[in-house]
């Protein structure tokens, strides 16, 4: 779609995202107001905020499920082209920007195995190595050349969260938290550019939050994806964030590295209101501790 492409920009400094004037009204509900911030490649870009600051809204827009408001949304490509996403339909997001999403809740296809799941993903390869014909089912020499490739890289990614000796089993009888990280590297499967991550530590353990942690900082490192990431955990954000965005009633309150952000004033009151952390129940003052000090 010609509309959604912007006139190439070849500046390597230039970030990877570029958020500007994000606003997204439901009728006389402002979910977000006048939102601008940067995500740049190879670098985890948290944005964080309460209940209810916007957040999910931000990534619906940026993944096609809303149409914005008002505001632009640009996303840069390494040869210097641009994608202008608030034009574009969700599924061109996702198969030509190469926008990659998960969830708060997890949509693996249970009944398939693990493998499958990560085959699955790379639908769109496979189509087009198949000329969107039937010559795929007649094991043409490029299709089988290209399933071969879908197999090795869901193999690389399930040796790389050790599910490599479960790749046959059904997806959902796996535990929890490795259905997370299945959920992350099936993403992966689709190479994407920018990987967008609701709340990929909800409902983890310890243990499970530090293997997270390590598939993130792995993708970020090795594979120099950028990372959007959603998440309350706030341990997960201020370990492994390069950037943080601190969002409250749908406005951006903060933006800074996690040092800058957790000695924001607004970022504590935007949590924990105006009380003095002496007077605050002894919960929340654990949780204050957890923002300021992690």
């Amino acid at each position: 779609m010609t509309a959604a492409v912007a006139a190439p920009l070849r500046d390597p400094a230039a970030p990877l995202l570029d958020v500007e004037h994000l606003s997204m009204r439901f009728g006389g509900l402002v979910a977000i107001d006048d939102v601008s911030f940067q995500a740049r490649n190879a670098q985890i870009t948290a944005i964080i905020g309460p209940n209810g600051a916007g957040k999910t809204t931000v990534f619906n827009c940026l993944t096609g499920f809303y149409k914005p408001s008002v505001g632009r949304l640009t996303l840069r490509t390494p040869g210097g082209g641009t994608y202008l996403l608030e034009q574009m339909e969700g599924h061109r997001i996702a198969q030509h920007a190469r926008v990659a999403r998960t969830f708060q809740n997890i949509r693996l296809f249970p009944r398939m195995s693990v493998l499958e799941n990560l085959i699955v993903a790379q639908h769109n390869k496979l189509m087009r190595a198949s000329t969107y014909t039937l010559t795929g089912l007649f094991a043409a020499k490029g299709y089988v050349r290209a399933e071969r490739a879908a197999v090795d890289l869901a193999r690389y990614w399930l040796d790389r969260i050790g599910l490599s000796p479960r790749a046959d089993e059904d997806a959902g009888n796996l535990p929890y938290g490795a259905q997370r990280r299945l959920e992350i590297i099936r993403a992966m499967c689709t190479e994407p550019r920018l990987l967008c991550l609701d709340e990929p530590a909800a409902g983890l353990n310890p243990r499970e939050s530090a293997e997270l942690n390590d598939l993130l900082l792995f993708i970020r490192d090795e594979h120099k994806i950028g990372v959007l990431l959603i998440e309350h955990d706030m341990t997960v954000v201020m370990k492994i964030s390069d950037h943080v965005v601190v969002l409250d009633y749908g406005r951006k309150i903060s933006d800074g590295t996690p040092a800058e952000v957790r000695s924001d004033p607004a970022v504590v009151r935007a949590y924990l209101g105006e009380a003095e952390e002496d007077e605050l129940p002894p919960e929340v003052a654990t949780d204050l501790q957890t923002i300021v000090k992690a």
